[in-house]
């Protein structure tokens, strides 16, 4: 049955299913958020700018680079002992004191 006119309902906006790395980049070059509402074009215009600067910046190594990414996301996923004991298992430096600091808020 069809709505009487002036009835209709929006149309729902669209969410973006986020899986995997790329699932975040996904959605900023879709413009919407995870609910489906739209990014300000401000903030995707900001966003574009600090990361096309960033892709300019010099590296200090690879393996460095690995690290940080591994300390910043593992604090999402391992307690501080698992994560600083993983470290050191793979041959890295376990976690520094500013790392507890700003990760696990001891």
């Amino acid at each position: 049955m069809e709505p009487a006119l002036g009835s209709a309902r929006p149309e729902p906006l669209p969410c973006m299913a986020i899986a995997g790395p790329g699932g975040v980049d996904d959605a900023i070059a879709a413009g919407l958020d995870l609910d489906g509402t739209p990014i300000p074009a401000e903030m995707i215009s900001l966003y574009k700018e600090v990361m096309d600067l960033e892709s300019q910046r010099a590296r200090s190594g690879v393996k460095k680079s690995m690290r940080n990414r591994i300390v910043k996301t593992g604090s999402k996923h391992f307690d501080q002992q698992t994560l600083d004991a993983r470290l050191k298992a793979a041959g890295w430096e376990g976690l520094k004191d500013k790392e507890i600091a700003f990760f696990y808020g001891a």
